[in-house]
């Protein structure tokens, strides 16, 4: 069976429903293709920032998630070794930013959220892409053809890769393999039918090459984490109380009762252990980011590290920036045929510096706050010294601000229908 399609988008995450929706406030639709029955709602919970927040407005949703979740106000860093304790606050100081904040959200949530805007026929579940070429039909004109496991063949204008870290479609561009970090996750989410009774708020704790955190959602759940340059000896993943075992015995020894209390208090379901992958920088920046009607949006274009907590926000960005980017170029689809590669073009030259610059900033975040490997190596010791008298006090602020953006940034999240 073969089908034409307009817009095909493959990935039915955060960054594939956010860009249908785009696309759709600008009066196009995309067919969506997830390759899993429903909609998959990896991890359990995610921080949204205010840049995040300034894309969800343009996607018009802001206010169905906003009622659901509180603004954290502040974060306490302790420094287990030293006892230190950092303070830094989130609240904005324009009234845009404070409306927004910073909010942790359930995953799944969102992904509802989006898809409710989207007509009932927009995305095609189990759809798995087998491949990707691209062809020349007897009318002169290109197209993208996909084949799916089902046998399914779909001939498309564009093609836009949301299919994730380890995505086909950037593969078939030519940018390179995600990169290891050597660092590791385990995260959880905590619930408390009766109430936990904390203050609404993110606490993380270092230790050595370890990092941890618990982030409140609201009165009954808390989101968790475990961040450190070690490797399970076994593969534990698939096993939740062998892994939650790990984390209290092991990879958490000797953190604060309260946090470990936390990882006690886990759903079992919402487990997960993984590498914390990134793309090479320089990939980003010099690499193929689309060829033809074909380019590439979220983690499929810049998987990054968590250490910014900007995967999701960015991923939001990209859908609005690039629908605004194809509404712009329409304006000249009755005069140029190949008006949709030069959308595509300029979304990827718009794009393209900012997310390098968060996925390197993300990888040096993570390694200055892990005090680069937490050894006794002069670059570790260095790393510590770096993060404590300067990253926590003075850097991180600042680069929020620069991150979250402010009523410019803000601006870049309008569209512009065609």
């Amino acid at each position: 069976m073969i089908i034409q399609e307009e817009i095909v988008i493959v990935g039915g995450g955060i960054a594939g429903l956010a860009t249908a929706l785009a696309l759709k406030r600008v009066g196009f639709q995309a067919r969506v293709l997830e390759r899993n029955p429903e909609l998959r709602a990896g991890g359990s919970a995610l921080t949204l920032a205010p840049n995040a927040w300034f894309a969800l407005r343009a996607l018009g949703i802001d206010d169905k998630l906003k009622p659901l979740y509180q603004p954290i106000q502040e974060s306490l860093v302790t420094n287990l070794d030293s006892g230190a304790i950092q303070e830094a606050k989130f609240a904005g100081t324009q009234d845009n930013r404070e409306n927004a904040g910073v909010r942790s959200v359930h995953r799944k949530v969102l992904l509802e959220a989006l898809a409710e805007e989207l007509p009932p026929d927009a995305i095609r579940f189990s759809s798995k892409l087998i491949s990707i070429k691209s062809e020349t039909l007897q009318d002169s004109s290109k197209v993208t053809v996909l084949h799916l496991e089902d046998g399914t063949v779909i001939q498309a204008k564009v093609v836009i890769g949301c299919d994730g870290v380890h995505s086909a479609v950037a593969q078939w561009l030519g940018l390179s393999p995600p990169l290891n970090s050597g660092r590791w996750a385990v995260r959880g989410l905590a619930v408390y039918p009766e109430g936990h009774g904390l203050d609404h708020g993110v606490k993380q704790y270092l230790s050595g090459g370890t990092r941890a955190g618990a982030l409140t959602i609201n009165s009954k759940e808390i989101y968790w984490f475990v961040v450190t340059y070690s490797s399970l000896e076994k593969d534990i993943s698939t096993n939740p109380e062998l892994l939650l075992e790990e984390v209290s015995k092991n990879l958490a020894k000797g953190f604060p009762s309260e946090f470990l209390n936390v990882v006690k208090h886990t759903d079992r379901s919402s487990l997960s252990w993984v590498p914390l992958l990134f793309r090479a920088p320089w990939n980003i920046a010099f690499g193929n980011a689309y060829s033809g009607g074909v380019t590439v949006a979220g983690d499929a274009m810049h998987p990054m590290t968590p250490d910014l907590g900007q995967g999701g926000c960015s991923a939001l960005e990209d859908a609005v920036i690039l629908a605004r980017c194809i509404s712009q170029a329409h304006l000249t689809a009755a005069t140029d045929r190949h008006w949709l590669e030069k959308a595509l073009k300029r979304y990827v030259e718009a794009r393209r510096w900012r997310v390098t610059w968060l996925v390197a900033g993300a990888w040096f975040a993570g390694w200055v706050q892990q005090g680069g490997g937490g050894g006794q190596e002069w670059w570790s010791v260095l790393a510590r010294w770096f993060r404590d008298r300067f990253y926590y006090p003075f850097i991180l602020p600042r680069t929020r601000n620069l991150i979250w953006g402010d009523d410019e940034h803000e601006n870049d999240m309008v569209f512009m229908s065609g």
